[in-house]
């Protein structure tokens, strides 16, 4: 667990997949190709995390730090899913609880869940998951658009999908996971001077 705790992405290595979560830890750099063989590739990273039997991806260029749940404090007249701020470093980041974001009701958070800071329109967002899995890489053409059967919310949050080691990874599209806002409301995050 003390893998995870303060997880910044300087220290999480490029590459191809890994076969433990807590691998990115102990893993340098120099073992895979560097980010820029990757883009030049047609390759795609994904961090790739889980909720209940579920598994998600963010791209791994959006991703901040990985921290270990801690409390929150909570704000009145939010959404179900908004957990409430955190105060990360002077920046007040609100978490949002993605299980409840995608209609599957309230995680009921220990510290053995984790928090993926993410950028998201130029702000910082924590995302409340269950446990990271892995760090993950396949071309860009190995990316399946998200069949639309029936018409559904969290159908919206997902950008495509792909199949790693045998399993299908649902890939977040960061810039829908919030809501949309009235132009006169105030946003989520308020810099701490």
């Amino acid at each position: 667990m003390g893998d995870r705790q303060g997880l910044v992405l300087g220290s999480l290595p490029q590459g191809p997949a890994m076969s433990t979560p807590t691998a990115p830890a102990q893993r340098s750099s120099h073992e895979s190709p560097s980010a820029a063989d990757a883009v030049g590739s047609g390759m795609s990273e994904f961090i790739s995390f889980a909720i209940g039997d579920d598994q998600y991806g963010v791209d791994i260029m959006a991703v901040r730090e990985i921290k270990e749940w801690s409390n929150v404090t909570p704000l009145p007249s939010q959404p179900e899913y908004m957990r409430g701020v955190l105060n990360l470093r002077g920046a007040i980041v609100p978490i949002l609880d993605l299980r409840c974001r995608f209609g599957q009701g309230l995680t009921s958070a220990t510290p053995m869940h984790i928090v993926l800071i993410v950028q998201i329109a130029g702000r910082p967002i924590g995302l409340l998951a269950d446990r990271v899995l892995d760090i993950v890489s396949f071309e860009k053409s190995q990316i399946q658009a998200v069949p639309k059967v029936v018409e559904s919310e969290r159908i919206d949050f997902l950008s495509g999908l792909a199949v790693t080691g045998g399993e299908m990874l649902a890939l977040i599209d960061l810039d829908h996971v919030l809501p949309a806002q009235p132009a006169n409301q105030a946003t989520p995050v308020q810099q701490v001077h």
